[in-house]
């Protein structure tokens, strides 16, 4: 009897476990800016950026592939101190993501509704979970033009590392990839890989509370991956990029060639290669790099 009532104990405990595992996440589904003037980030963003775009009541969407994509939304009033409204995650289970994340008290800002759902992180931070599916919604094929077809990563200003890293790699289990600095003593950017995928989250630390418009586009930013920035800056040059931005690459401290252009709100769109191309600085890579045809 004691033995069937133990084997009863551990097959309830193990079913109960089950429930509580956390459905995959694969990688960035999206990233949603504010803009001021539609017509100006449509000529970044659809010509200089070569994508095509489609439009969903007020925000204008563009792809990147067939399962990511950009999203433009107006510009509210009064105006938020940042342009980065949102970052989306694909998961392979929306609706069990968004019950694993209530049974430990996360609170479900957005229901799920059509395959999405959202919540805030610990400092605020809108964040959408969309069930993975190829073509999701994304609207129109991606275009010759587009100088990209990959999200790789977005940022955003982190004030408190360790109540982020509470809910991103402890309840989420997002993983160490790299962390470097200005300087080799200062940690100023934290990235975190998605658990089931190689996109990435960057923590942009030590922003200063009165960092302007500009200082903030920097850090609340998205970045779009490439394997040559010579491809990418030729496409840019076949889109009609205007300013210095358009040819200026350079290495990053973690050793990867980038480029970065700015939208007319300021925020920075990023242009880096999948792999380094030389050593990084403070620290080594932990995990696998992303690749131009992510496998999901």
């Amino acid at each position: 009897m004691k033995r069937a009532l133990a084997v009863a104990f551990l097959i309830a405990a193990g079913t109960f476990g089950w429930s509580q595992q956390r459905p995959a996440i694969t990688g960035i589904a999206f990233v949603r800016v504010y803009a001021s003037d539609a017509a100006s980030s449509a000529k970044f963003y659809g010509k200089t950026l070569g994508f095509s775009s489609s439009k969903d009541g007020t925000i204008t969407r563009y792809p990147v592939n067939d399962s990511q994509w950009i999203e433009v939304a107006p510009l509210p009033s009064p105006a938020p101190p940042t342009r980065l409204e949102a970052v989306g995650f694909m998961t392979r289970d929306a609706r069990a993501l968004a019950s694993y994340l209530k049974a430990h008290s996360v609170e479900i800002v957005d229901p799920l509704h059509k395959g999405r759902f959202s919540v805030r992180d610990p400092e605020g931070n809108l964040i959408v979970f969309v069930q993975e599916v190829k073509g999701a919604a994304v609207g129109p094929a991606v275009p010759s033009t587009a100088v990209s077809h990959r999200l790789i990563h977005s940022g955003f200003v982190v004030k408190d590392r360790a109540k982020e890293d509470r809910f991103y790699h402890d309840l989420l289990g997002f993983r160490p990839y790299w962390h470097g600095g200005r300087n080799d003593t200062t940690t100023d950017w934290v990235s975190q890989q998605v658990p089931e995928g190689s996109d990435w989250l960057e923590y942009m630390l030590n922003i200063s509370p009165d960092a302007t418009l500009k200082q903030i586009g920097v850090s609340d930013h998205m970045s779009l991956g490439v394997k040559h920035m010579s491809d990418a800056i030729a496409g840019l040059e076949r889109n009609h990029c205007e300013g210095p931005n358009c040819s200026a690459s350079k290495s990053g401290r973690d050793g990867k060639v980038q480029l970065n252009l700015y939208d007319p709100d300021l925020t920075r769109v990023e242009m880096m290669e999948f792999e380094p191309a030389g050593k990084p600085c403070c620290s080594e890579f932990t995990a696998k790099h992303p690749t131009e045809h992510e496998s999901r």
